[in-house]
């Protein structure tokens, strides 16, 4: 008897199992399984194997495991073994779930007129469509009751994370109270944590509680009923490492403040909202609440996520990526109509774009952003979305900060002059954020000189002497404008709302003026204030370095506001063509580059050195430029 065994019997051992049973003549499968025969191996079935062991899957490691097994068989004379056919292609191997490698396999069953042995429903089908002998197996049932890994939990333990050579951790606690401590003495090793790997797949597949989220070289996510587990694997990672996080609280939008509040303000019509918080506030346990009471309410709540790990009754489906896209799942959300989706999580420009595009088509919005502040969850749109449209995508800001709805913004749009300035000919459109509870004004948000500012209306530092954020926006802007006339050494004190002090060099004097005070009149009217321009010699000793528009004379560098575009975070550095500078985030270094012919900097958004800038940007830091 010839048989040809594809790779799903190979993983679950069956044919091995099946010759011992056969060749054991006190074994009930005595006479009815494969001793004797020739197993014909193809090469695809080893491809196949091969190429899952490399990517540090269990299940590789299980069907090499089964093939030595058969070659031990051979050797005591219990079976032939033989290995033909060709080796898949790259291709091939990627393309296994389209059934490249099935077809491989049957060409050799084919070809050598054996019998095909799998517990594959399609392979067997398509086998006997085609007329080649099938001997069906049923697939291993495996029953999960519980992972060896959740030995390392207990009530208050939020995360385990396991890494080869280090003694495990975990963190452990309450919400915002979190501390990560070792768990155990003893370091773990590469073949417990490989235990540990193959029980979770295992798990996943086996039980209808658990799925993979992702699978790619070195990398594999796993949901399995509350756990969400990473395991990574070299060289993805410096060595074998797992972690699981689960949630250690549900609550309902009751245990909050503002509950009364919020529920008027979700059910009065579906609304565009921001939870927002830093890692491990308990953003994702308090979207759970919303969405569970939304459906309480009578709302249609579905769910995009990636992984998919919000604790959710079964009336909220959760979608994740379609063909690896958001957007694709945002188009067959649409055709659902859903009343509300909870997106987790908003990170990358893409995500806000499809949060903004599905607001705008009339669903109700919640995501959660990571996020310092809660202005900082709105600046992230800044860039991302028309300024103007920002309180249609977002009306409200929720912030949460050790369990608690610590503050809550309401975003709205009025045209008005903004805060601090004063000329009536400045009214433009601002984005008015308030305090949800008091009704105070808290931020404006508006287009000053070409460029988005975000000023905070109450002093953050609260001393004396300090200035305003319009202030501080205000001497931004004016030395940004006079250094691009001016060559030499620039410092700003503003006045009042509406006048302001300019020291320059007495060498750029006439050029800051212009021919009949030209220059400066044009400047005067594009900010809005007036501008008397002094020599640096007039300047009194009295006056501070802390006058300057840059934060002190002493100060190194030069302040420069970033435009954000669909491509590019671009730096204008006009008189600077070819120096080569530092740019800085609160005098912190973020990357050394060559100032472009155009006299700008330009970054790729998408790039680790664009994320950290956009993110300084997003805090509200201070960029300057410093002379390499």
């Amino acid at each position: 008897m010839d048989i040809v065994p594809d790779t799903s019997v190979v993983i679950d051992g069956r044919v091995s199992e099946r010759i011992e049973a056969d060749a054991d003549p006190d074994s009930e499968g005595a006479g009815t399984g494969f001793a004797g025969a020739t197993v014909i191996v193809p090469e695809a079935v080893v491809g196949e194997l091969e190429a899952q062991a490399n990517d540090g899957r269990e299940t590789g490691w299980e069907g090499l495991e089964e093939l030595q097994r058969l070659v031990d068989l051979a050797d005591e004379g219990t079976i032939d073994v033989e290995y033909v056919g060709r080796r898949p292609d790259a291709i091939e191997k990627r393309e296994a779930g389209e059934g490249q490698i099935d077809a491989l396999i049957r060409d050799v069953a084919q070809d050598h007129e054996a019998t095909l042995v799998t517990s594959d429903d399609v392979q067997a089908e398509v086998a006997r469509a085609k007329g080649i002998g099938v001997e069906f197996l049923d697939p291993v049932e495996r029953t999960v009751d519980r992972l060896t890994i959740e030995n390392f939990f207990d009530e208050g333990t939020m995360s385990v994370h396991l890494k080869v050579g280090v003694e495990p951790f975990a963190k452990r606690g309450s919400i915002g109270d979190m501390h990560y401590q070792p768990i155990r003495d003893e370091p773990a090793t590469e073949s417990e944590l490989r235990d540990y790997a193959a029980d979770i797949e295992e798990a996943a597949h086996a039980s209808p509680d658990g799925f993979v989220e992702l699978s790619e070289p070195g990398m594999t996510i796993i949901q399995y009923r509350n756990y969400r587990i990473a395991i990574a694997r070299p060289p993805f990672s410096d060595a074998l490492e797992i972690t699981a996080v689960r949630p250690i609280v549900k609550t309902t939008l009751d245990d909050y403040e503002h509950a009364d509040e919020l529920r008027d303000r979700l059910t009065d019509h579906q609304r565009g909202v921001l939870i927002s918080g830093s890692p491990g506030a308990g953003k994702s346990t308090f979207a759970q609440a919303v969405g569970e009471f939304l459906v309480d309410a009578d709302y249609a709540v579905k769910t995009m996520e990636k992984p998919r790990d919000l604790q959710v009754g079964p009336e909220i489906t959760q979608y994740t990526e379609l063909g690896g896209s958001m957007a694709n799942t945002a188009d067959s959300l649409l055709m659902v109509r859903p009343d509300y989706t909870i997106y987790d999580e908003v990170r990358k420009t893409d995500d806000f774009e499809v949060f903004a595009d599905m607001r705008l088509a009339g669903v109700g919005m919640i995501g959660v952003v990571h996020a310092t502040r809660a202005i900082d969850a709105l600046q992230r749109l800044i860039g991302r979305v028309e300024l103007g449209l920002i309180p249609q995508i977002v009306d409200t800001v929720i912030y949460i900060e050790a369990g608690e709805v610590d503050t809550v913004y309401d975003v709205t749009t009025e045209v008005k002059v903004p805060e601090g300035l004063t000329a009536e000919d400045l009214a433009r459109p601002v984005i008015l954020i308030r305090d949800f509870e008091t009704g105070q004004p808290e931020y404006e948000i508006y287009t000053f000189n070409r460029q988005v500012v975000t000023v905070p209306l109450n002093d953050e530092d609260g001393g004396p002497g300090t200035d305003s954020g319009v202030d501080r926006i205000a001497k931004q802007e004016i030395e940004r404008e006079i250094r691009s006339i001016a060559h030499g050494h620039v410092e700003v004190e503003l006045k009042s709302p509406d006048t302001a002090v300019v020291w320059v060099e007495e060498k750029d004097i006439s050029q800051v003026i212009g021919k009949g005070g030209g220059r400066i009149t044009d400047v005067e009217n594009r900010l809005g204030i007036d501008i008397d321009v002094r020599t640096l010699a007039e300047k009194p000793e009295s006056s501070s370095a802390s006058s300057s528009a840059g934060g002190g004379a002493n100060a190194p560098g030069q302040i420069v506001t970033p435009e954000i575009t669909s491509r590019h975070v671009q730096i204008p550095m006009e008189g600077h063509q070819g120096d080569t500078v530092e740019v800085q985030a609160d005098g912190q270094y973020l990357f050394t580059a060559t100032v472009s012919r155009g006299g700008e900097i330009q970054v790729s958004r998408g790039s680790a050195i664009a994320e950290e800038l956009e993110q300084a940007i997003d805090r509200g830091k201070t960029i300057t430029v410093v002379p390499s």
